[in-house]
């Protein structure tokens, strides 16, 4: 999902924009553990980049029913590929290597650490201050990151490094995305905006994946088929969607600490449908890194 929020976001939280907000909190969630199905099936390129595209021609569908236009400003495919690089291809290609070694539980709590490098980086950047808040979240991101590389002993963390490594640099990648987009704001309607940096950021990885890993359609199986049409459908359109609802509706921070809740969805709801580990180490993890995101929102 593209790091783009409305500026003139209201003061008060409206009950429809808590709605939207949950819909799209659980949609995302969810994703965690359907992308770790899926890419039991499928090379993680194709099919992570086709159902990019597949969600961006979606959004472009529902940015022209709002009669938001597609036409792209003078001056802003630049920072239309720029972003689409660090937000949209950063994020499908390394989170799609790192889920194919990591458990989809861990590669969310690793993921959602972003907020706190965004307001980190903030500092060198955009001049923004180093709050003693900043400093415990990061703290708090760091001593996440060693319980859960700790907890499954030193031969298993071993195996999960490269993975832990890339979910972080995509953690890292989709917070500088963040910062240009504070300092080289996108001139466009938000659906319509979305929908190009989509499309921009998953067409190469959609070919270069096709054309390297020669996916099989044969290889999908229905429950396959049904995680490629969740991720483009529920994720990459009706999330989005509801989250710049969400957005109109509710103040941006609030918004903001409400996405905390995506890494423990998609940690609970990995344990339950695919089975995957929730012990001690993992429930530490989430509840630093959670409580990282939290102060990194609030400073």
């Amino acid at each position: 999902m593209t790091a783009q929020i409305y500026r003139s976001a209201p003061a008060r939280i409206a009950p429809a924009g808590l709605v939207f907000l949950g819909i799209m909190t659980l949609g995302a969630g969810i994703n965690w553990p359907v992308q770790k199905i899926l890419l039991g099936e499928w090379p993680p390129l194709s099919a992570r980049g086709l159902s990019g595209l597949a969600g961006a021609c979606l959004l472009a569908v529902l940015a022209i029913a709002a009669r938001q236009s597609l036409r792209v400003p003078e001056g802003q495919w630049l920072r239309i590929c720029i972003s689409a690089f660090l937000n949209i291809t950063s994020w499908v290609v390394m989170m799609g290597f790192a889920l194919t070694i990591l458990p989809a539980s861990e590669a969310a709590i690793l993921a959602y650490t972003m907020p706190v490098w965004t307001a980190v980086l903030a500092w060198p950047v955009l001049g923004e201050r180093l709050t003693p808040l900043r400093v415990v979240a990061m703290i708090m991101a760091f001593a996440g990151i060693v319980v859960l590389m700790g907890g499954s002993g030193v031969e298993a963390s071993v195996a999960k490094l490269p993975g832990i490594l890339l979910a972080l640099a995509t953690a890292f990648t989709y917070a500088l995305g963040t910062i240009f987009l504070k300092r080289f704001p996108i001139t466009m309607p938000p659906m319509a905006s979305a929908s190009w940096q989509l499309a921009v950021g998953c067409l190469p990885v959609a070919l270069f994946g096709v054309a390297i890993e020669r996916p099989d359609i044969a290889a999908l199986s229905i429950v396959g088929w049904s995680c490629l049409a969740y991720n483009a459908i529920v994720q990459q359109c009706i999330g989005y969607a509801c989250w710049l609802a969400a957005l109109q509706r509710m103040p941006a921070s609030a918004a903001a600490i409400g996405t905390m809740f995506v890494p423990v969805i998609g940690v609970l709801v990995s344990a339950y449908v695919i089975g995957e580990p929730l012990g001690a180490a993992q429930i530490a993890a989430l509840v630093l890194t959670v409580g990282s995101v939290a102060l990194a929102v609030r400073s």
